[in-house]
C-alpha cells in the first residue's frame, strides 16, 4: 500500500502544471524593451526656407577719358603770425587728346589733396583746339606773364617738337605734328598758360571760309 501511495504522489506531481516559460520571456522581454523614441526633426527656420545668399556680381567700372599729369609740385611758405605756413602747389594738364585740354593750380597742406583740387579745377577750365589734320591751322604765338610760346604746324611724321609743360598740354589735346619754342620765362606755369592761350586763340578754317564767303576747297586751294 505504501508503495502504492507513491507512486500516486510521483504521478500526482509529474501531472502538475509547470509553469509557462514562454509567457515569463515575453514578460521580461516587454520589460527590457524600452519605448521607442520619437525621431527629431530637422527645426524649421523661422522664417520657412533657408534664403538664398546672394551671389555679388563685380561690374568694371569704365574708365575715364580724361587724362591728368602732373606737371609740377612746389614747396610754398607763408609768413603768418606767430611763424611759417608750408604747403604745396601743385600745376596738373587735363586732357582727353581729343581736343579738349585744361590747366589747373591749386594749394593744400598735403600734396594729394593738392593735386586733387588742381584736377577739378583743370577740369573747369576746358577749352577746345581746332586741330586741321593732326596739326594747327596757322601759326601763332601766346603770352602768359613773362613767357611767351610760339607754335607753328608742321606735317606728317614730324611729331611733337617741344619740351616741359608745352609738350604736355600739346599731347593732352591730341596734337600729334607740331614745331613749338618757348620764349622768356622758363616757368612751367607760365609756359602751360602761354601754350593754352594760344591754342585758344587759334581760328578754325570753317570760320575764315565763312567769314570770305568761300568753300573750305577753295580756301585750301
Amino acid at each position: 500500500m505504501e508503495n502504492n501511495e507513491e507512486l500516486n504522489v510521483t504521478e500526482a506531481a509529474a501531472e502538475t502544471p509547470v509553469e509557462n516559460t514562454e509567457a515569463v520571456e515575453e514578460v521580461k522581454a516587454e520589460e527590457t524593451t524600452e519605448a521607442p523614441v520619437a525621431e527629431e526633426k530637422p527645426s524649421k527656420s523661422r522664417r520657412g526656407r533657408s534664403k538664398k545668399q546672394k551671389i555679388e556680381t563685380t561690374e568694371e567700372k569704365p574708365q575715364s577719358e580724361w587724362t591728368e599729369r602732373v606737371v609740377q609740385i612746389s614747396r610754398v611758405t607763408k609768413v603768418v603770425k606767430g611763424g611759417k605756413k608750408l604747403s604745396f602747389r601743385a600745376i596738373v594738364i587735363v586732357g582727353n587728346q581729343k581736343g579738349q585740354v585744361g590747366i589747373g593750380c591749386a594749394k593744400a597742406s598735403e600734396v594729394i589733396i593738392a593735386i586733387q583740387k588742381a584736377i577739378a579745377d583743370g577740369r573747369k577750365n576746358v577749352i577746345t583746339v581746332p586741330i586741321f589734320k593732326t596739326t594747327i591751322p596757322h601759326p601763332i604765338t601766346g603770352k602768359s606773364g613773362a613767357g611767351a610760346v610760339m607754335l607753328r604746324p608742321a606735317s606728317e611724321g614730324t611729331g611733337i617738337i617741344a619740351g616741359g609743360a608745352v609738350r604736355s598740354v600739346l599731347e593732352l589735346a591730341g596734337i600729334e605734328n607740331i614745331l613749338s619754342k618757348s620764349l622768356g620765362s622758363k616757368s612751367p606755369l607760365n609756359a602751360a598758360n602761354a601754350t593754352i592761350e594760344a591754342l585758344k586763340s587759334l581760328t578754325p578754317f570753317n570760320d575764315v571760309a565763312k567769314r570770305r564767303g568761300l568753300t573750305m576747297a577753295e580756301l585750301l586751294n
